[in-house]
């Protein structure tokens, strides 16, 4: 008698029952180009959801195209939060640059089919996916193939700088202000930044400068585990030693890491790789020790909460592998964007209902604030609870307000400030020196 209740089977069933469909279409290695024609081909397959564009060019020139997803493509939408998938930020890492194209693929198919999940996802968010940070390297990498590629081979750009230690170091300057009551959030960049990083990088910032970016996950490959902020250790190194370096929103960032683990069909289980991470997750310095990563910066220059997700073993997967790997990670895809929905959400305004930017959200007992979007909305990611929050901005009295988060979608809790009487306006402190910088560490190679 057959087996009708086969692995392969049973996934496609279970899929089919959670509303995901199993696509057909064929998985491959993408060169760049492969890649351009799949993007524009999602983008040709489902044209009033999508647009893509260009954040800018790699050191060789080639483009670093984002596709976003939208029920209004190019607009940023008043209490619509935004969210970003960056993939391939070491060149030889290259399941998450599938991934994401795959990923792509998926959120159109299932939109045209009207699956109820998706189709609410691309409506109620904006979603940007950057397939391949690291094109450049990504080619030196593919060359040599999955049978040949070495460790470390394709990691960098093309000049060979780890794109994942060339940002800003702001975490130096935030552990400085922690003992000198300084501020907590977008914090400064040195002087003359914008020479000291590489194009790539530059892309990166100048991308997170322009969109009020909520949640975020960055693709990496080596180990199975998601990895939070922060990843730079606050003591010094020790040889052997490691020690956990939380954030505000410790708490958080353990929730959104476990949503990814638990949804990934194996991540949660903890023995991957020859390593063990409890439930699949880890605090980044508490695994080792890293300074000028991307998802530290995001954390401390906007309102961006980001996790690294290390997603395979193998960096260089052979194609054979990655149907399982899409079938592993679709539902953990899908379920870690739509945390960017939870906590609190709302708009800051004047006593004449104008929206007011730039205003900063605290919440009682979090030393970390967000502020407004220059549309005047807020996003604050929240476990749930009661909290006693604040809006404030310059010229303004300060409204505080309670509110109850529950489990399910984001509840909205808005603001009208009043214009402070000329008497009390009082100038900001100032905060420390621009550019504390910090002793150099030596390289660390590591999956992230």
């Amino acid at each position: 008698m057959q087996q009708w209740w086969t692995l392969p089977w049973l996934c496609a069933l279970l899929l089919g029952l959670m509303g995901l469909r199993v696509s057909g279409s064929d998985f491959q290695h993408h060169r760049y180009e492969d890649m351009v024609r799949a993007l524009f081909a999602v983008q040709n397959e489902c044209p009033y959801i999508t647009r893509i564009y260009s954040i800018g060019r790699s050191v060789e020139g080639r483009h670093l195209y984002v596709l976003e997803f939208s029920d209004n493509p190019g607009i940023h939408e008043a209490l619509e939060p935004e969210f970003k998938y960056v993939g391939n930020m070491h060149g030889n890492e290259v399941l998450g640059r599938e991934l994401l194209i795959k990923f792509s693929q998926f959120l159109c198919e299932e939109y045209r089919a009207g699956n109820q999940r998706i189709m609410r996802l691309i409506h109620d968010t904006r979603i940007h996916i950057l397939p391949s940070m690291n094109p450049d390297g990504y080619e030196v990498a593919a060359r040599q193939g999955p049978e040949f590629n070495g460790y470390l081979v394709g990691r960098g750009n093309s000049r060979e700088i780890d794109l994942n230690r060339n940002f800003p170091d702001l975490n130096a300057l935030m552990y400085y202000y922690e003992k000198t009551n300084g501020r907590n959030h977008h914090l400064p960049l040195p002087d003359n930044w914008e020479h000291q990083v590489e194009p790539e990088t530059l892309a990166v910032i100048k991308w997170m400068q322009n969109y009020n970016f909520v949640l975020s996950a960055n693709l990496h490959g080596g180990a199975v585990v998601a990895n939070y902020p922060f990843d730079k250790s606050r003591d010094p190194r020790i040889r052997g030693r490691t020690t956990y370096a939380a954030t505000p929103d410790d708490k958080i960032f353990r929730k959104l890491a476990r949503t990814y683990s638990y949804a990934h069909s194996w991540m949660h289980k903890g023995w991957n790789c020859g390593d063990f991470f409890d439930e699949g997750i880890t605090n980044g310095a508490s695994w080792y020790s890293l300074s000028k990563g991307m998802q530290d910066f995001n954390y401390l220059y906007t309102n961006c909460f980001e996790i690294t997700l290390e997603l395979s073993c193998a960096k260089f997967p052979p194609a054979s592998a990655l149907p399982r790997e899409w079938l592993g990670n679709r539902e953990a895809l899908v379920s870690y964007l739509e945390q960017v929905h939870h906590g609190i959400k709302g708009m800051v305004y004047d006593e004449n209902n104008n929206p007011i930017g730039n205003a900063e959200i605290s919440v009682s007992g979090i030393n970390h604030d967000v502020t407004s979007g220059v549309d005047g909305d807020y996003f604050r990611l929240l476990l749930p609870g009661t909290y006693t929050v604040t809006a404030s901005a310059s010229g303004y009295l300060p409204s505080t307000s309670t509110v109850t988060v529950g489990p399910a979608e984001a509840i909205q809790l808005h603001f009208y400030l009043k214009t402070a009487p000329k008497q009390n306006l009082k100038g900001k402190p100032h905060h420390g020196k621009k550019n504390l910088s910090s002793p150099k560490a030596p390289l660390k190679l590591g999956p992230r």
